[in-house]
């Protein structure tokens, strides 16, 4: 893959970095810190300009399924602090492009940035008027902020993996495709017995930049059947 960290084993060529612990540092920033400062993904996405390591893994689904082919409108949800839709229009320069986040985010040239929650009323409004119609494409990196309760954050975050598809049936256009991150291979049945209804391909996958020890998982659904719009007698079937 282009850009992806140099080195066959991925490892640093430096050694590995030690954080020493710090009187008002714990244990658990210390083993952050200490992961962020030997992650080859971190070390190149500064190389490389991007905002965050996230990138590749966007760089590594496109190479694998062609996602961003032929888009012209694409819709990035929780897209803080920016780096899939850098990833977006270095791919297709002149597709439009729509954040929204809760957080602020640096303005990034050709992309239109919104800090606002994905679930208030007008947002779903506000994202087609600036596409300026359906999206091809609607993307989310979005995780729930951890309380340290495995269930609870498990829980949290579904829920917002919900609420990125929820919105994403009301603004694609027939055809097109959906990419979020999901837990645990995929997420629960229900979810997934969501997505085959809603589209013609759906795949999971955890893309090399994707943490091993995280329980993250990514789904590529491709095909979007709006609601009353029934897949082709030919067309490929859900996996």
């Amino acid at each position: 893959m282009t850009g992806q960290p140099t080195g066959s084993d991925g490892r640093s060529r430096g050694g590995k970095v030690r954080v020493k612990t710090a009187r008002r540092r714990s244990p658990q920033s210390v083993r952050w810190l200490e992961r962020q400062l030997n992650d080859p993904y971190v070390a190149a996405a500064k190389a490389q300009g991007y905002r965050s390591r996230a990138a590749f893994k966007l760089k590594e689904l496109d190479q694998q399924f062609d996602i961003l082919a032929g888009v012209d409108r694409v819709v990035d949800l929780g897209a803080a602090p920016g780096g899939w839709c850098q990833v977006v229009k270095e791919r297709r320069p002149r597709a439009r492009v729509v954040g929204m986040d809760l957080l602020a985010i640096e303005p990034l040239a050709g992309v239109e940035l919104f800090q606002k929650d994905i679930t208030d009323d007008d947002s779903e409004a506000l994202i087609l008027a600036t596409l300026g119609g359906a999206a091809d494409l609607v993307m989310s990196d979005m995780a729930a902020n951890t309380v340290g309760h495995k269930m609870t954050d498990h829980l949290r975050t579904m829920g917002l993996i919900e609420a990125a598809l929820d919105m994403a049936t009301r603004l694609l256009r027939p055809g097109g495709g959906f990419v979020s991150k999901v837990l645990a291979g995929g997420g629960d049945g229900q979810l997934t017995a969501l997505l085959k209804r809603h589209f013609t391909v759906v795949k999971h996958v955890k893309p090399p930049a994707s943490r091993k020890g995280s329980s993250e998982w990514y789904v590529v659904a491709q095909g979007f059947k709006p609601a009353g719009i029934t897949a082709p007698a030919d067309a490929p079937a859900p996996i």
